[in-house]
């Protein structure tokens, strides 16, 4: 198993909960982004960027997954994507992306989406908060105790 980070966006508090857990574990981390972040220096840890544009990162995730894998990310077609390989996904809110919900989550991204671009609703996710981390952390060490 590798996890795969879609790293873009990733939020700084959520980084460190993270390669605390995988460098305890000593597994394989790609961040993936269209630009360079900080990571450590260590063998099992990498940085990947890619070209500027649209879904780049994700398109190289989605190449890079494979049925083992586990990937980090709060794009919900990508999930999609990732769940259909037979990989699992985790949001930075700590939602756990599977074949059990993530159709549904799907149809309410497009539903939303499709608000927002109407004008009906405005405003995005609230900022990260004390729970949203210990969310990731829960939802993290689940799919870690699962597949590890």
């Amino acid at each position: 198993m590798k996890i795969l980070v879609d790293a873009d966006a990733f939020p700084n508090a959520l980084k460190e909960i993270l390669l605390r857990a995988v460098l305890k574990r000593q597994i394989t981390t790609i961040f993936i982004a269209n630009k360079r972040i900080g990571i450590p220096d260590v063998h099992h840890v990498s940085m990947e960027v890619v070209a500027q544009g649209p879904d780049e990162a994700d398109h190289r995730i989605a190449e890079l997954c494979e049925a083992e894998d586990f990937v980090i990310t709060a794009d919900i077609p990508l999930a999609d994507r990732i769940v259909t390989i037979g990989a699992v996904a985790l949001d930075p809110r700590g939602t756990i992306y599977d074949e059990n919900n993530i159709k549904h989550l799907l149809a309410m991204r497009n539903l939303m989406e499709e608000l927002r671009n109407n004008g009906e609703i405005t405003g995005g996710p609230s900022a990260i908060g004390e729970k949203t981390v210990r969310a990731f952390a829960d939802g993290l060490n689940k799919v870690l105790s699962k597949r590890l």
